[in-house]
């Protein structure tokens, strides 16, 4: 059900839409839509924000509408769907069948923009060519002393530091989204959507975001083996898509270089990775996915 302070007719259609599925986010969706609000738009199109609260039990809903008036001030809209169903590619499959923008930003709950980066990925989107674009990821600071050890050494993978890995926050244009129909029932979304481009098709905007990953050595695992689990299932489902994978290698050369400057982040980034290995094989069930 769309529950919306905001359903009237606009004159043109927005240049943008920014989809943040939400499953109980209440502690979050406010810092989230917050930084959305403050972004710089220079444009005389506007930006319309569609928050789908999927199988939400706390106030995700009521917290996301409260802001329905700010958008109104800036001049964007904010639509919000109450869905019953949970599932985050249900929700963005809800949030696209209403989205109007030919540019789709598609961003979680939990992370947090830039001023310049919804302007920066609009420039970067603004072509006739299918684009795929990610602005550049910033690590929020940690309050566990593992995830911090860990944080350190996967910002230096050379996948996160060259690549395009819109982890958290990804957006196509008009042509982009033809790639694909529906978003499919997997796990890894991103993974999905990043591959279905080639690597020149694929931009890095300067504009930082933030992005965290989760707290403790539990759930390092359960994520690190869920993020390991979408891209084999990529692999068995769209073997196709691999062709488009240009993840850099990380020669044991530059793993002992991290080790010998980090020793306790690359034992916690190399342990994880361990267990991951070590651990039996679950079907992983939705979580964020960092």
């Amino acid at each position: 059900m769309a529950r919306t302070g905001s359903d009237s007719a606009e004159a043109h259609l927005p240049a943008m839409s920014v989809l943040i599925p939400a499953s109980n986010e209440e502690a979050l969706i406010g810092t989230c839509l917050d930084t959305v609000l403050n972004s710089a738009w220079s444009r005389p199109e506007t930006v319309e924000i569609l928050v789908i609260s999927n199988g939400s039990t706390d106030q995700t809903t009521s917290k996301a509408l409260d802001y329905t008036s700010a958008f109104a001030e800036k001049g964007w809209a904010l639509r919000v769907l109450d869905r019953p169903e949970g599932g985050k590619l249900g929700a963005l499959n809800a949030g696209d069948a209403i989205a109007r923008g030919a540019i789709r930003v598609y961003l979680d709950a939990d992370v947090e923009l830039t001023r310049d980066l919804l302007s920066d990925l609009f420039h970067a989107l603004d072509v006739p060519q299918a684009r795929y674009a990610s602005g550049t990821l910033e690590l929020a600071p940690s309050s566990s002393w593992i995830t911090r050890a860990y944080a350190r050494i996967y910002a230096q993978v050379p996948f996160m530091k060259t690549g395009v890995p819109g982890a958290g926050l990804f957006a196509v244009n008009a042509a982009g989204r033809l790639r694909w129909g529906a978003f499919p029932d997997i796990i890894s979304d991103d993974t999905f959507v990043r591959l279905s481009f080639a690597p020149h098709e694929r931009v890095a905007v300067d504009a930082p975001y933030r992005w965290p990953l989760v707290e403790g050595w539990r759930n390092l695992v359960r994520v690190r083996r869920r993020q390991n689990a979408g891209v084999d299932e990529i692999h068995k489902l769209y073997p196709d898509l691999m062709k488009n994978d240009d993840k850099p290698s990380f020669p044991t050369r530059d793993k002992l270089k991290l080790a010998l400057r980090d020793p306790l982040g690359f034992a916690a980034y190399s342990g994880v990775a361990l267990a991951v290995r070590l651990s039996p094989a679950k079907t992983p069930e939705w979580s964020r996915g960092r």
